[in-house]
């Protein structure tokens, strides 16, 4: 049988719910990723915030929609996914829906976190459907089916976005308010919950290995390391944009674009980079996957990192359009390429009888990557970047930027590129020495993490005094970021004791 045959033969195998939930999965990233390609645009030209608050903001969004799951899960189990579907539809359409309508920071702050907590009760339940409508044979195929959808959902809704933004930015808002209401149809009436496990897991079960997972110091320690390549992936959600909007001159692309029959009716703009990213991975994805695919988990991860911090080096050496478009498709290559095989690895260095338990919370390199990458984005282009952007009149006239301009924008991104090579050099030596379970590394380990929260304890009560104490009046956004350090600190610390004891 030839493979083109087993394919059609697997895709007729799959039962309704599994293709119900990949809709459900298509128009729920749809949303998502519509309105995030401009939400930093939006908050900061057409609302007035500053850059540090839009980060403040998108580090704490987008770190819940990685937290939630942790619990999504076990609800979904226990309660049934098909209730936990209404309730996180419900959720997103408030929370989109509400944003919209409001201009203060405080409000929006708070739809938006009622948002990422249905996006986080969603996204187990996808998982979890596509896990138990498939077998160990289509398991494989039809993963690819979902992440196909993840991505289709990010390359065509940004397209949307960019056509209805131009109407009424709220429209943005609306739209994928609009998405999630319509995803409570199918899963009122058409969703039929798969088979449960034999057992399900109570919430105290959960919490109980949340704890034995954050407490393996050996395991965090990888977390922390891997993460800080995210840290350059959330760049697509602010930092990038507002270069873009600040310093990239983008007539060529739209001249090109005006040629092109598919894209006559749009203008290169912030929207793009997420459809640069989505359909780089869409096109690429299965050469790629084939190609790695019996390839052992760290060099391909290195590879992966190497093309990832390159895109931001591209960014850093040139200002022209056409470049900017390499440099995002160079690190959309990367991702692609280290982000699958992470996993494979996380497999290899867990405790062998608690490996699908470690699995489980492989994702948390997204919390530390959201929380630091949307600040750090944010708080080094408001005090780097923005100073120094020339004026729109000129970015538009094409008005080539002066030297010390190309050196300060040169300086930012090599920032970034040297957190990619961190990472990278992170990932090899924590191969080399700690990456085998015995009571040698899980000390080492234990004492690097207990350094790493320390520090953070320290710079948290550092910037507490700083937001309270020496400044004229309450630096309120310090102040959040200060108890934000120390929970992470001090918390680490205790976990981390305890762990050891």
């Amino acid at each position: 049988m030839t493979e083109e045959k087993k394919k059609k033969g697997m895709l007729k195998s799959f039962p309704r719910t599994f293709w119900i939930a990949n809709m459900m999965e298509f128009f729920e990233r749809g949303a998502y990723y519509g309105l995030n390609s401009v939400l930093a645009v939006y908050l900061v030209d057409v609302l007035g915030f500053r850059q540090q608050e839009v980060g403040l903001l998108q580090g704490f969004v987008y770190a819940l929609t990685y937290i939630v799951p942790i619990i999504g899960g076990a609800l979904g189990d226990r309660l049934g996914y098909r209730k936990i579907l209404l309730v996180a539809f419900s959720l997103l359409t408030i929370g989109y829906f509400a944003a919209g309508n409001f201009d203060s920071y405080g409000l929006i702050f708070l739809f938006l976190l009622i948002m990422a907590t249905g996006s986080g009760l969603f996204k187990p339940i996808i998982t979890g459907t596509v896990a138990r409508t498939t077998t160990k044979e289509t398991s494989g195929f039809g993963f690819g089916v979902y992440y196909w959808c993840i991505n289709l959902g990010a390359l065509v809704a940004p397209l949307f976005v960019s056509w209805i933004k131009g109407f009424n930015w709220r429209y943005v808002f609306f739209s994928s308010a609009l998405w999630c209401f319509l995803m409570l149809i199918p899963s009122a009436f058409l969703y039929k919950d798969p088979d449960k496990p034999e057992s399900t897991k109570p919430i105290r079960e959960v919490l109980k290995e949340a704890m034995l997972v954050l407490s393996d110091s050996r395991f965090m320690l990888l977390i922390i390391v891997y993460s800080t390549f995210w840290i350059l992936y959330f760049q697509m959600f602010g930092s990038i944009l507002w270069y873009l909007r600040d310093f990239i001159y983008r007539a060529p692309v739209d001249a090109f674009m005006q040629k092109t029959w598919l894209l006559k009716p749009f203008k290169f703009d912030a929207e793009f980079v997420t459809i640069i990213n989505a359909a780089t991975i869409v096109l690429l994805v299965v050469l790629v996957s084939r190609i790695t695919k019996n390839m052992k988990a760290l060099p391909v991860m290195a590879v992966g990192i190497v093309f990832g911090l390159c895109g931001f080096v591209v960014l850093a050496f040139t200002s022209s359009a056409w470049m900017f478009i390499l440099g995002i498709a160079v690190f959309s290559l990367g991702e692609m390429t280290a982000h699958p095989k992470y996993y494979s690895y996380v497999g290899l260095v867990a405790p062998q009888d608690k490996k699908a338990v470690y699995m489980g919370y492989a994702f948390l390199y997204g919390v530390f990557g959201s929380l630091l990458g949307s600040n750090l984005g944010a708080v080094l282009y408001e005090k780097i970047l923005a100073p120094i952007a020339p004026t729109a009149e000129a970015v538009a006239a094409g008005t080539p930027l002066s030297p010390d301009v190309l050196g300060q924008v040169r300086n930012f991104w090599l920032i970034f590129a040297g957190l990619g090579i961190f990472c990278l050099a992170g990932m090899l030596l924590y191969d080399r020495y700690l990456s085998a379970d015995t009571p040698r590394t899980n000390l080492q380990a234990w004492r690097i993490m207990l350094g790493i929260y320390s520090i953070i304890g320290v710079a948290g009560l550092f910037f507490l005094i700083q937001a309270v104490i020496l400044a004229e009046q309450i630096q309120w956004k310090t102040f959040v970021q200060s108890l934000i350090m120390l929970a992470l600190g001090s918390g680490g610390i205790l976990i981390s004791l305890k762990g050891k004891k």
